[in-house]
C-alpha cells in the first residue's frame, strides 16, 4: 500500500473513531443525536490542537464532496410518505422558511464577528 493510501485510511479512522465516541455518548439520557456529539468532539479536538486540520482534511473534503449521494436514501424514504407530508405542507413550508432565515442571519452575524476579530487582530 502506498503512503497516500495509508494517509487516507488514517484520516478516515480518526473521523470514524470520533463518530464512534459520539455513538457511545448518545447512550446518555439526553436528547442529543450521536452525530452532534461527534461534531462537538471534533470541534473541541480541532480547537485544542489534539487533532490538526491536516490530519483529517483530505478525507473530510472528500466526505463533503460526496454528501449529496448520502442523502439519496432519505429522499427516497420521503417519496414513500409523500401523501402524508402533503397534509402538513403549510406547516412544513413555514418551518423551512423560518429556519432558513434564522440560519442565514446567524451565519452572517458569526461571519461578521470573525471578520471583525481578524481585522482588529491585524490592525
Amino acid at each position: 500500500m502506498g503512503v497516500s493510501k495509508m494517509k487516507y485510511i488514517h484520516q478516515f479512522l480518526i473521523i470514524m473513531a470520533i463518530s464512534f465516541i459520539g455513538e457511545l455518548l448518545s447512550l446518555l439520557p439526553l436528547p442529543v443525536p450521536a452525530s452532534v456529539y461527534g461534531l462537538f468532539i471534533l470541534l473541541i479536538c480541532l480547537f485544542t490542537g489534539i487533532i490538526k486540520l491536516k490530519d483529517i482534511e483530505d478525507v473530510a473534503d472528500w466526505l463533503i464532496l460526496i454528501m449529496p449521494v448520502l442523502f439519496v436514501p432519505s429522499a427516497v424514504s420521503l417519496m414513500n410518505v409523500g401523501d402524508e407530508l402533503l397534509g402538513d405542507i403549510v406547516v412544513i413550508g413555514v418551518v423551512l422558511v423560518v429556519s432558513t432565515i434564522v440560519v442565514m442571519v446567524t451565519t452572517g452575524k458569526v461571519a461578521q464577528l470573525i471578520i471583525e476579530r481578524k481585522e482588529n487582530k491585524n490592525g
